[in-house]
């Protein structure tokens, strides 16, 4: 019989590192592991090590053989005199995405972590699988691209249609367009890339419009619903559920794997969208009853961005664990009750964050300010809805 959740996770990963001063920081993973053992929502035992796979099975599904010896030579001499112009060769030589010692073998144990999450659901080891390390959408075959060296959602997808045949639904909820899944799958009819995100007019990397829709046999299977800056919570999820639910009945998937950048929050200091908690609450309990509703219980998710580290990334990440499992916690904050972070937690935290840390799950709405064009941005995003999904 099938267990309802496996939690994946290496300590590897945690060498995916670009560097003491960048945004892209793995104490986020080390922050909402901790906090969702302190709820008693997670233990040593249930964390599985990913399988070991061979960069030939694996990276080769996707990048190209010369950035993967790029990736290698970089990694493994990171003063060698030609690295320049290696590095500018395949996009890692930008303050974004600069290569760094073992680069290569850390993004290659997150990749292996997002493979064991969808083989372990696509074999019927368990109904849903979360590998918090994964998500790093914006890698293309050939170069890096938005702090990202490998794409191991891209290869995640590729292993599935190669291994089981399957049709997939990839949902991208981070603020940032995921670029590179859509152009990796965007003349495949099998995969269906879904984003939402703020629009590209604004902020990196400057794509994720609605007319990206496909090319060839692939033409209707990518979607893309594109947000005013400054979106608060309600219009996110008007967005959200409207558009969504429309790809998902017209697509009739077999898995979902899906993707939870968490920096679409007010708190985040990389874009301007202005939501709350209340959107990450409500994206996995959405993910949950559609997965349930059309792939049998199917899904994958995985990490991606999020840069306030300390108030928004553990609260938001835990809450895909917590609704995974259907924890007793997830249930009561569905209720609206009033739930708070454990002391020990706090205490164990507080004195190495740089903000005051939240005592709650989720925001009291009055610690982020509301917007004073709501109603003009709301109307801006609801006509962006009807473009959406007007061929389906």
């Amino acid at each position: 019989m099938a267990s309802d959740a496996i939690f994946i996770h290496h300590n590897g990963s945690s060498g995916y590192k670009f560097g003491e001063e960048h945004p892209f920081d793995p104490l986020r993973i080390t922050l909402t592991v901790d906090l969702l053992k302190e709820v008693n929502a997670l233990t040593d035992e249930q964390i599985e090590d990913p399988s070991s796979f061979t960069e030939e099975e694996l990276l080769s599904l996707v990048h190209r053989t010369d950035y993967l010896s790029a990736v290698k030579q970089l990694s493994e001499d990171v003063n060698a005199d030609d690295n320049s112009i290696l590095a500018q060769q395949f996009g890692l030589h930008t303050e974004d995405t600069p290569y760094f010692a073992g680069m290569h073998q850390a993004a290659m144990t997150i990749v292996s972590g997002s493979v064991a999450a969808a083989d372990a659901v696509m074999t019927g080891r368990a109904h849903h699988a979360y590998h918090i390390a994964g998500g790093l959408h914006h890698a293309f075959p050939d170069r890096a691209s938005g702090f990202c060296v490998y794409n191991d959602a891209a290869v995640a997808i590729k292993h599935i249609r190669q291994s089981y045949g399957a049709k997939v639904l990839y949902i991208d909820t981070d603020v940032h367009h995921g670029d590179g899944v859509q152009w990796i799958f965007y003349d495949d009819p099998n995969v269906c890339t879904y984003s939402i995100h703020e629009t590209g007019k604004f902020l990196f990397p400057g794509t994720g419009y609605v007319h990206e829709k496909g090319v060839d046999h692939g033409f209707g299977a990518c979607f893309n619903m594109p947000l005013e800056p400054y979106t608060e919570d309600d219009s996110w999820l008007e967005s959200f559920n409207v558009t969504l639910r429309k790809v998902i009945a017209s697509f009739q998937p077999d898995v979902i794997i899906s993707q939870h950048g968490c920096d679409a929050h007010a708190y985040d200091p990389l874009s301007h969208i202005h939501c709350s908690m209340k959107i990450y609450a409500e994206i996995p309990a959405i993910l949950h009853e559609l997965a349930h509703q059309y792939t049998n219980g199917r899904w994958v998710a995985l990490g991606g961005g999020g840069y306030d580290i300390f108030r928004v990334v553990p609260r938001a990440w835990s809450l895909v664990w917590l609704t995974m499992t259907d924890h007793p916690l997830a249930k009561a904050i569905a209720k609206g009750e009033e739930a708070m972070l454990p002391d020990r937690w706090l205490s164990r935290w507080s004195t190495k964050s740089p903000h005051q840390l939240p005592l709650k799950w989720m925001d009291d709405p009055a610690d982020i300010e509301p917007m004073p064009r709501r109603t003009e941005i709301t109307n801006k995003n609801r006509a962006m809805q009807h473009i959406v999904i007007q061929d389906l």
